[in-house]
């Protein structure tokens, strides 16, 4: 199998930017993930972020963490375990309004950090939108139109830390699933592994790298894309040492933001049909919530099957 698609965005500023936006539209088709190298955000802060979120789990989550363990018998479980993660988290929203100030036992320095981070991350997936659109033939500034709605997108930062797990064989560190929402950048841990994304049937290993931001893509661009770029199912097995650290910050449409296939490509397409349907975010998360550990398929087709209420707000035209 070719390697994980790895890609370095400083090259975007010179004479290699015609092959680095091919290899990022080649990564967008053929895996729904790659890595990104030079993307911009300081190594210096990404330290310090790294270095504050696994202070914090020892200080407040790990015993809270063994005590959900103990409680659920999850040590000494003989059967595989379907309905529970062997994670440890809590998320941070950042738009449209920040609930730093809410989450209990946040040291400064803590917030301060990730308060610079987000600013960093809604940057650079910002940046990853228009270089999609550029890929995709959209005009400049598509894909965060329709993200927009009327209040702007949403975006937050889910922290999870996953302990040793002592039968990583019974329990997943995170059961497999595709992302609901739009373009996720992920900051995980470069010394303990566990990513595995699902290509032609396998399930290959995302490699930890040390300052990397790993992005794929959610079922929200597979949609607008008229499935052209695809949401892929992915997971985290539980190591039986090393606690890995995750920091997967979501990019997502706003809640009344319309999501249907973007007018260019269905005529582009016209003999492949527009197989997605129309629908209103919030209403897609809503049903994602109840059905997120199972195949996409039949969350398009229950959206499709509700088309009809849907009313056309603030719709991005190409």
């Amino acid at each position: 199998m070719e390697n994980f698609p790895v890609i370095d965005l400083s090259k975007l500023n010179g004479e290699e930017r015609a092959l680095t936006m091919e290899l990022i539209h080649d990564a967008c088709e053929n895996w729904g993930f790659f890595e990104l190298v030079n993307h911009g955000i300081s190594h210096d802060l990404m330290d310090t972020v790294e270095r504050l979120t696994k202070e914090h789990y020892m200080k407040c989550m790990e015993q809270r963490f063994k005590e959900m363990v103990e409680s659920n018998g999850l040590e000494a479980v003989q059967s595989e375990i379907n309905d529970m993660d062997w994670e440890s988290t809590f998320f941070l929203r950042h738009l449209p309004a920040s609930n730093m100030h809410e989450i209990p036992d946040l040291e400064d320095d803590y917030r301060k950090a990730m308060k610079e981070f987000a600013v960093g991350l809604q940057k650079l997936a910002e940046q990853m939108l228009d270089l999609l659109c550029e890929n995709l033939g959209f005009e400049k500034g598509y894909l965060k139109k329709v993200f927009y709605g009327s209040k702007g997108p949403n975006f937050g930062t889910k922290v999870s830390n996953y302990p040793p797990c002592p039968k990583p064989d019974l329990i997943k560190g995170l059961r497999a699933h595709t992302d609901a929402g739009g373009i996720i950048l992920l900051f995980q841990d470069d010394k303990v592994s566990g990513l595995q994304l699902l290509k032609d049937d396998q399930w290959v290993d995302v490699p930890p790298m040390k300052h990397s931001i790993v992005i794929n893509l959610g079922d929200q661009l597979e949609v607008i894309t008229n499935g052209k770029y695809k949401s892929v199912m992915h997971r985290v097995i539980a190591q039986t040492d090393g606690n890995r650290m995750s920091l997967a910050s979501f990019y997502n449409p706003g809640d009344d933001a319309v999501i249907y296939p973007a007018p260019s490509l269905v005529e582009k397409e016209a003999e492949k049909n527009q197989i997605y349907p129309k629908f209103v975010f919030d209403d897609y998360m809503k049903l994602y919530v109840g059905l997120k550990f199972q195949a996409k398929e039949p969350r398009f087709e229950a959206m499709k099957a509700m088309e009809s209420t849907v009313t056309p707000g603030a719709i991005a035209t190409v």
